[in-house]
């Protein structure tokens, strides 16, 4: 089956897929943020959509590896996915964090290198970060 990953930030969720085989991760959409409930049951539906047994989260950590004030929103953000899902009857499906130290300094390199305009840069930056967390899982499997 496949996985979904998410980069959770304060306005917008990035979300990717893998592939059935679990070789590549491919960036999906970007969720704009409406309120934490709202955006657990858009999720929720992805997973559905896309079939998928996993849901990494990429977990921001400062650089010397402690929480920061966007690492416990992260937590509260899985705490009510994890809720939602299982009264829903989708608590068999697992959530694990990925960490995602500079996933979106190096997804904004990319973008760069590709010559992506500034502000088309700004609407798939998340995405973009998501496919790297999700492709740095990917590679530890």
């Amino acid at each position: 089956m496949k996985k979904i990953a998410l980069d959770v930030g304060d306005k917008t969720i990035g979300v990717a897929v893998s592939d059935p085989l679990l070789i590549t991760a491919q960036g999906i959409m970007t969720i704009e943020r409406v309120g934490i409930r709202k955006d657990a049951g858009k999720v929720m539906d992805l997973i559905k959509e896309h079939d998928c047994d996993t849901v990494v989260i990429g977990l921001p950590k400062k650089l010397d590896g402690t929480d920061s004030i966007q690492t416990e929103k992260v937590y509260e953000f899985k705490t009510m996915l994890e809720n939602k899902m299982k009264s829903s009857g989708m608590g068999h499906i697992q959530i694990v964090f990925q960490d995602e130290r500079l996933t979106t300094v190096i997804a904004e390199k990319v973008l760069i290198e590709g010559d992506v305009r500034r502000n088309k840069r700004k609407k798939v930056i998340d995405k973009q970060a998501a496919v790297l967390i999700l492709q740095s899982y990917l590679d530890t499997l």
